[in-house]
């Protein structure tokens, strides 16, 4: 039997309470290679106008992201320029806070100089795929600034994940990994109460090792943080769901994804990030109040 841990998570200027309900973020991907959503939203107006869409479907937070980390994509210093990435990014962050001042804007980023620009311009929370590895300047830049982080584990660079070699134990080594880098983060003069963690679930994980790290997802609440999901719409849902061979596309991976929220929450995921918030809310309700039928 799982019970969800309750923590006053720090951001830049707000606090938000978790545990009691499960929150959704919302996935604004404003890059023209997305896996996900085929560049849809790279338009500015389209971008901020899906924003808008997902906080009144009921999205807590909107983390938006200019780089893609699809498998195969080139990461830092050989990836995406920093001036396109916020050039790509600031204006959407600032059009969304305009239109809606009270969203809470994380943003998905692995450079420091994006964080900094993202922090400066009313984001909230810097979510870091590499949980702060990529840019050395990254963790000193967060401990300075003072936000919310979101470190996110993952096996290797996007690049690496097709010849990866699998894990023995990849409940353990996450366990371990998100113990090393949070310590380290910690040591570089961030507060833990501002740390929020995610097992990366697809982000250099072999396809059977996706589905132990969901179902002993509730081991993690021993590192002491708040968890996030993130199995959005992800390749091992779609290998699940394969049909005659073939993977199920990108956008029939809804159902499937509905299932691993609320496989999540009764895990004790307190926050899931979610392309499709609507469906995500309500199942999130639902999981929720299972939780507290149980306590």
């Amino acid at each position: 039997m799982h019970t969800r841990p309750h923590f006053l998570w720090r951001l830049r200027s707000r606090s938000l309470e978790l545990g009691a309900r499960t929150l959704v973020m919302g996935i604004l991907n404003v890059t023209p290679d997305s896996f996900s959503d085929a560049g849809e939203f790279f338009q500015r107006d389209r971008a901020v106008a899906r924003a808008l869409q997902m906080i009144e479907e009921g999205a807590a937070i909107i983390d938006i992201g200019g780089q893609s980390t699809r498998p195969g994509s080139k990461v830092a210093e050989t990836g995406l320029p920093t001036e396109e990435e916020l050039r790509r990014v600031i204006p959407v962050l600032e059009d969304v806070l305009r239109e809606s001042p009270q969203v809470i804007i994380s943003a998905d980023t692995y450079k420091a100089e994006v964080a900094r620009a993202a922090l400066g311009a009313g984001a909230q929370i810097v979510n870091d795929v590499s949980a702060l590895r990529w840019d050395l300047e990254m963790a000193s830049t967060l401990a300075e600034v003072q936000c919310g982080v979101v470190l996110m584990h993952t096996r290797g660079r996007p690049e690496e994940w097709r010849t990866q070699t699998a894990s023995p134990n990849i409940v353990a080594e996450v366990e371990r990994d998100l113990r090393a880098w949070s310590d380290a983060a910690v040591s570089a003069g961030i507060a833990r109460d501002r740390i929020l963690v995610d097992p990366g679930f697809g982000f250099g994980k072999r396809f059977g090792e996706n589905y132990p790290l969901l179902a002993g997802f509730a081991e993690l609440h021993g590192l002491g943080f708040p968890l996030l999901s993130g199995t959005s719409r992800k390749s091992f849902i779609g290998r699940t769901l394969a049909r005659n061979g073939q993977d199920a596309p990108v956008d029939e991976r809804v159902y499937g994804t509905v299932a691993t929220v609320t496989a999540s929450v009764l895990e004790g995921a307190h926050i899931v990030r979610v392309h499709d918030v609507k469906p995500a809310v309500e199942a999130a309700a639902i999981a929720d109040e299972i939780l507290t039928a149980r306590a």
